[in-house]
């Protein structure tokens, strides 16, 4: 049986990394997992950004940034991922991809954290199940669904945190700063309190 890796270790992919020496170490961890673990499962419930790569029956690659509130990615079961499909630029190439090849690529982000897992499988677009669409749906999200997306997991890795950027929500990030300047301004109103005191 073929390592799962294989999926993206292709002939010439080995023969690349056995001329720069990595070979034998990609060989000792070839075994990636194809099933969907709880981690993996947590993962994909807090992330807020993926990008999904398909590409034509002639190969020409397509990459589609997917993102939503945590619990936009929802694990459907050990080796299924599902997601709701948003009406967009109605462009359509990831679908039109999807529909003559099914071979697909989920790059998932946590730029927080710092980490990235990369998802290897088949992917289909449903278009005739709402009650799926509904089901995938984030609730309150200011979207309108238009399709379901499903993912049969061949197999997945996670990427070495370099080089990844450290980003953190704006939403976040302004509640930081809105306390820091409320304490700031307190901090301010008790020093010219206390200068006012001295002076008197």
């Amino acid at each position: 049986m073929d390592p799962s890796s294989d999926v993206a270790f292709s002939p010439a992919v080995k023969a690349v990394q056995e001329r720069r020496g990595s070979r034998a170490q990609q060989a000792r961890r070839s075994r990636w997992p194809t099933a969907i673990t709880p981690d993996l499962a947590d993962f994909l419930a807090r992330a807020t950004t993926a990008y999904l790569a398909t590409a034509s029956a002639d190969g020409q690659p397509y990459v589609q940034h997917r993102g939503g509130p945590p619990g936009f990615l929802v694990a459907l079961d050990a080796r299924t991922i599902g997601f709701a499909d948003y009406a967009g630029n109605r462009q359509y190439v990831t679908t039109g991809n999807l529909a003559e090849n099914p071979r697909a690529m989920l790059f998932v982000m946590d730029y927080e954290q710092r980490r990235r897992i990369k998802i290897w499988g088949e992917a289909r677009i449903v278009e005739d199940d709402p009650a799926l669409t509904l089901r995938l749906f984030p609730t309150g999200y200011r979207a309108r669904p238009q399709q379901a997306v499903l993912m049969t997991v061949k197999a997945w890795d996670v990427n070495c945190s370099q080089h990844i950027p450290q980003m953190f929500p704006a939403a976040e990030v302004v509640a930081a700063l809105d306390t820091l300047e409320a304490r700031v301004r307190a901090l301010e109103e008790e020093n010219a309190a206390l200068r006012a005191g001295r002076a008197a």
